[in-house]
């Protein structure tokens, strides 16, 4: 796919995502989140890819929906195609294999880690977007806003389940209510963002997070990792879960990353870990999440 709205740019195992629209601060279309989606889809498939920054072109991460086309920006009815949505989700649905999960599907499902740099403006879809990333840090100078009861709509790309995993209960509700835009530090304190930066910092702060996991990390316990988190982090009890991460365990002692992993410890060295997410994910856990 070549990208109209984003940029994809690889260093070594790093790959960043920019949102591509610095005039219109990043505002969403529907042409976005299809590449968005492609690139994450793509990243998963490519094992020299560790982990994938997002951030957003210029001043801002995402203004939103690209609502330019007034009142009826997100008017599909009698076969409209709304630059929110594109083509009614008709091409999304067949990328997503009929679940209509587009981008959040893709970095939802990603066996690589994902890192959200929030550099300005995250706002309506311009935030929910990076819900089902696993780290967002922000800049001081980003805003953020869960804006839909005051245009009329709902949360949207899944939030209303990502939100209050995130944050709680009580804080989604207070944020998605009022519909207010708030500060870094307000993100911060209410747990949306692991850290604030300085704003010529934050990508370089993101490449450091992203080369220490890439350089000391194994990429299919990573994998794993990040979905036994959110697969499980949710039940009301630990029991289906220990039905799982005792038999992984056992069948990636027996794997070539385990002893790699033991001899860098010992040998107070780097580790260099064989395994692939391509090929080297247990079965029991692909039987699974099937």
């Amino acid at each position: 796919m070549a990208y109209q709205h984003i940029l994809y740019e690889t260093d070594g195992p790093v790959l960043t995502v920019s949102l591509n629209r610095p005039d219109k601060l990043n505002a969403y279309t529907g042409i976005m989140g299809a590449e968005l989606e492609d690139a994450f889809l793509r990243a998963d498939a490519d094992d020299d890819i560790r982990v994938i920054i997002v951030t957003g072109a210029g001043r801002g991460f995402c203004a939103g929906a690209d609502i330019s086309g007034g009142a009826n920006a997100f008017d599909t009815s009698g076969g409209k195609n709304a630059a929110m949505f594109g083509d009614g989700g008709k091409r999304r649905q067949e990328r997503s294999g009929g679940s209509g999960a587009g981008f959040v599907g893709a970095i939802y499902r990603c066996r690589k880690p994902s890192i959200a740099a929030i550099n300005g403006a995250a706002v309506g879809v311009g935030i929910t977007l990076a819900l089902p990333m696993d780290i967002r840090i922000a800049s001081s100078e980003a805003r953020f806003g869960f804006v839909f009861a005051r245009r009329g709509l709902v949360p949207e790309a899944g939030s209303a389940w990502f939100l209050p995993k995130i944050v709680g209960l009580s804080q989604a509700m207070r944020w998605c209510l009022s519909g207010q835009v708030f500060n870094a530090d307000e993100a911060l304190r209410g747990g949306l963002v692991s850290e604030v930066t300085a704003p010529d910092a934050l990508l370089s702060r993101a490449k450091e997070i992203a080369k220490e996991i890439a350089e000391n990390t194994a990429p299919v316990s990573v994998a794993l990792m990040r979905q036994m988190l959110w697969h499980y982090s949710s039940d009301d009890t630990p029991f289906e879960l220990l039905k799982i991460d005792g038999p992984l365990s056992l069948d990636l002692g027996a794997g070539g990353d385990v002893k790699e992993g033991v001899a860098a410890f010992l040998e107070k060295r780097k580790p260099k870990f064989p395994g692939k997410v391509t090929k080297d994910i247990p079965a029991r856990w692909k039987a699974r999440t099937q």
